[in-house]
């Protein structure tokens, strides 16, 4: 867990630098961006009684990776990434606490509102909630995180960037590619860097 978490923490920070060289200095808000993440997973899981909603947990799971972005955004301020790798294992020894996934959204919320700071037991909490294990959140984060830099590398500033590939999103194309991958360990960034660079290549 350790060496995945290593991996994650990496990449937050150099796709960070790469939106702001200096971005540490900035005090970007991004406990506002983490809370507001959770309105957007409440409104995809469905909490409008007044009508019929079925939980699209796909999408409920996307929204806890983009927290999850945030989230160690936060943590890579406060300290050295083999400190808060240390600590996140040790915070995980937490009991999680059994919800309901818009009760752990709230949760964390609250949290984030409450301390502006990410608190990783109550997000453990909606990861548990979502369904989604360790494994996932690594291999889906690091997909997503190589997309935003693909994408980057690509003209999406310039809007030179296609989204659409054969007929079809890039998110989807990176759902294939991750879908594809057996292990996930450490090398699994370049893997999928350079398989999306295999389809773009062919437009």
């Amino acid at each position: 867990m350790k060496t995945e978490l290593l991996v994650m923490l990496s990449l937050q920070d150099k796709m960070n630098t790469k939106v702001h060289p200096q971005w540490r200095e900035q005090n970007f808000a991004f406990f506002r961006a983490a809370w507001i993440e959770t309105a957007e997973l409440i409104d995809h899981f469905g909490y409008k009684w007044w009508k019929k909603q079925t939980p699209d947990m796909a999408q409920v799971q996307l929204e806890v990776v983009d927290i999850w972005h945030f989230g160690l955004s936060m943590l890579l301020t406060d300290d050295a990434p083999e400190a808060i790798a240390d600590k996140i294992i040790e915070d995980l020894k937490s009991p999680v606490k059994n919800q309901g996934v818009i009760d752990a959204s709230e949760d964390l919320a609250e949290s984030l509102l409450a301390t502006r700071k990410f608190n990783v037991p109550v997000f453990w909490s909606l990861m548990n909630a979502s369904e989604l294990t360790f494994d996932d959140l690594f291999k889906q984060y690091v997909g997503k995180n190589v997309l935003n830099f693909f994408r980057q590398d690509n003209g999406y500033k310039t809007g030179e960037y296609k989204k659409q590939w054969h007929g079809r999103e890039d998110n989807e194309h990176l759902s294939d590619i991750l879908a594809s991958i057996e292990e996930a360990d450490e090398t699994i960034a370049d893997t999928i860097y350079s398989k999306l660079s295999s389809v773009y290549a062919s437009l």
